[in-house]
């Protein structure tokens, strides 16, 4: 089963997918290899076609049943998958915590059982605890992804930077690519980190030493703490905001010290190289981390990242859920 029909180039059938892919889950880039990742992002150049479509679906996950399961909130990350879902023709179900057993005291574990035992064939499960994908995946035989785990990985969003970086620029390998902000607490920056370094980028952390310490270089990245002496070189400027809801003291003085020092304000965007992008996972603070300006500027990739998310996101989903559970 070809899974855009015609128009697909990278991929000629389940069988020669197999032999790139394997997996039942997505936990996080850091156990995938190179060539895993390249699978994804050009499995995901096929799917994105699939928008220009007047008819924008396809039948690869007819049949299956996913089961959006958001312990914390999400406005993008989980539209993005429903959506997804539905273009592939799977039948979607959503549950938040609030509204789920977990409120009475149910287990994760019981939970998604029971989510099991009525069919559930792919859970997309985002939790405020690192290593709660990795739980259920040991013991579901559903697929697991990892839509974001505490301060851990958020795989779907550094695949969805990944993309849109070789979308613009043509590669990733030899770019300089700053990522600003809270990276202590950011599960965004650590997969993204993974991702970058082994795809050959040059990365280099940016922030108040509080929340960029000096151990992320034993992930082969530099760090600095001044984010004028970084930015003429950057070819790729991802900003984070502070996450704050994940924190238990304050670890700067306020947000106008922190713009002040961090922010890409206006005067300061304009030491970015002309052709350099500036990105944001979102939510966006505006004002704090990046001016209005600047983020809906010509050099902001920021809603192209959510337009790609759903051809990465359709992508993970087809080779999790279609291709391994063949």
């Amino acid at each position: 089963m070809r899974i855009v029909e015609s128009t697909t180039t990278s991929l000629s059938g389940n069988a020669q997918a197999a032999m790139r892919w394997n997996r039942k889950d997505l936990l996080g880039l850091r156990e995938l290899s190179v060539d895993e990742i390249n699978f994804i992002l050009e499995t995901a150049d096929a799917f994105k076609q699939v928008g220009t479509r007047e008819i924008k679906k396809v039948p690869a996950l007819r049949g299956k049943t996913l089961v959006n399961f958001f312990v914390e909130p999400s406005t993008r990350t989980r539209t993005s998958f429903e959506l997804a879902a539905f273009r592939l023709s799977a039948d979607v179900i959503n549950i938040s915590a609030t509204a789920s057993s977990l409120k009475k005291g149910e287990t994760l574990k019981d939970t998604a059982r029971n989510l099991e035992a009525l069919h559930a064939d792919i859970l997309v499960l985002r939790h405020s605890s690192a290593g709660a994908p990795q739980f259920l995946a040991n013991r579901l035989e559903a697929s697991v992804i990892n839509a974001g785990d505490g301060a851990h990985e958020h795989p779907t969003q550094a695949l969805l930077d990944l993309y849109t970086i070789r979308e613009k620029r043509g590669k990733i390998a030899g770019l300089h690519v700053a990522i600003i902000g809270d990276i202590l607490f950011s599960r965004v920056a650590r997969s993204n980190i993974f991702g970058l370094v082994k795809l050959g980028a040059c990365v280099t952390l940016v922030g108040p030493s509080t929340l960029v310490p000096r151990e992320f270089e034993k992930l082969g990245v530099q760090i600095s703490h001044k984010i004028d002496n970084v930015l003429p070189s950057a070819d790729v400027v991802n900003l984070l905001r502070v996450q704050h809801e994940r924190q238990r003291k304050e670890y700067f003085p306020g947000t106008g010290e922190y713009t002040r020092f961090f922010g890409l304000t206006k005067e300061r965007a304009k030491l970015l190289k002309p052709d350099c992008l500036i990105m944001h996972p979102g939510p966006i603070n505006r004002g704090v981390e990046i001016d209005s300006e600047v983020a809906d500027g010509l050099q902001s990739v920021i809603l192209d990242q959510v337009t790609n998310g759903l051809a990465v996101r359709m992508a993970v989903l087809y080779l999790c859920g279609g291709i391994a559970n063949t």
